[in-house]
């Protein structure tokens, strides 16, 4: 069993600076959890702790039920992989591999199984006996992979590990992780700032943000059920849209103006908008829930197309009301040009709505 707890584990530098401000995370055995948000939110941090590479100033972190605030790192089983892989350029890939079970005086037999085992399950049995430069940035990121594997420990950390790989063998690395992930039937966490690779890969997501755990989840319920704007926007891509709109009671129905045009809430959100009539809201809809129709088609509004992005299988469009921008999903046979006026029916009943002031999301019985 492998299961991690983080109580109310903060840190703090000097100056007072809170790098990480009370996170409690639980990351149960054999789980794949992965902490997302921009740059600077402490994600990088909070995993060092874990590893016992950096002090932890306020809270207990446990794996197996066991704390290990002042344990050093080389006793916490665990194994990490870096950024920049961290390979020794003098040695070969066998060599980098064994390194760490020879420290630990590992019987020599048992190192060349354990090693010759991860570089079958990592496909790279033919590099054994190359020097790092011969490799490429995905097989060498392989071989840090191996590098954990060996040690046979209880945690496996990831500290953005695909960040200096080109878009394409990220996704290739992506999936060999998560496959991976299911071959060992280990407990892993993984630190990110792409949230491309938070939805694809995680069983889990800590969304962070300012030191601060924000939510935490399943991809597909932070993606349909986000705790609040910052969240909303952060998980999807391209991200939601906000609009600030003004909330009309009239009488049955609530009507949303942005002052370029007024739409109609689905009525299932009745109940919560008409606490804000009178008061602007966030309007989110994401860019896949907005239909492009034909000008004057019900409930609809239309926009400037500022930016056309074809993708192959859908395209992008950048879009501005008369003040708001928005960004649209739409299908490859509808053609667009720079200036054109488009018109879209949002589907109202995946809309999400955000309080001005606090952020936080309106329909509170869906998070």
């Amino acid at each position: 069993m492998a299961k991690v707890e983080l109580k109310s584990i903060s840190k703090v530098y000097d100056g007072g600076v809170r790098a990480v401000d009370n996170a409690n995370i639980v990351v149960e055995d054999k789980e794949f959890v992965v902490f997302v948000g921009p740059s600077g939110c402490g994600k990088s941090t909070t995993l060092r702790m874990v590893a016992g590479l950096e002090d932890i100033t306020e809270g207990e972190l446990l794996i197996d039920e066991e704390k290990m605030n002042d344990v050093p790192p080389k006793d916490r089983n665990i194994a990490m992989v870096f950024q920049n892989y961290a390979l020794y350029p003098h040695m070969s890939v066998y060599e980098n591999m064994a390194f760490g079970l020879r420290i630990k005086k590992v019987p020599k037999a048992e190192i060349d199984k354990r090693v010759h085992e991860a570089a079958r399950i990592l496909d790279i049995e033919k590099f054994l006996d190359r020097k790092p430069k011969a490799l490429s940035g995905g097989q060498r990121q392989r071989v840090a992979v191996g590098r954990a594997i060996v040690r046979n420990p209880k945690v496996f950390l990831f500290d953005e590990p695909l960040s200096n790989l080109d878009a394409k063998l990220r996704v290739q690395m992506r999936a060999e992780l998560s496959d991976l992930h299911l071959r060992l039937n280990a407990t892993m966490i993984y630190v990110t700032h792409d949230q491309v690779e938070a939805m694809t890969m995680a069983n889990k997501i800590v969304v962070m943000k300012d030191g601060k755990v924000q939510q935490i989840g399943s991809p597909l319920f932070l993606y349909n059920h986000p705790i609040n704007k910052f969240v909303a926007g952060f998980i999807g891509s391209p991200p939601m849209n906000f609009l600030t709109v003004k909330v009309i009671d009239e009488g049955g129905s609530v009507m949303l103006d942005e002052g370029s045009f007024k739409i109609k809430a689905d009525s299932s959100h009745n109940e919560y908008l008409k606490k804000y009539a009178g008061k602007e809201v966030f309007f989110g809809i994401r860019p896949e829930d907005l239909n492009y129709v034909e000008a004057g088609a019900n409930n609809s509004f239309s926009v400037k197309v500022t930016v056309v992005e074809p993708l192959g299988a859908d395209i992008h469009l950048w879009l501005t009301t008369e003040t708001q921008p928005l960004v649209a999903r739409t299908e490859p046979s509808h053609t667009f040009k720079v200036g054109d006026s488009a018109s879209f029916v949002p589907k109202m009943e995946k809309a999400r709505y955000f309080d001005k002031e606090t952020e936080l999301a309106i329909l509170q019985s869906d998070v």
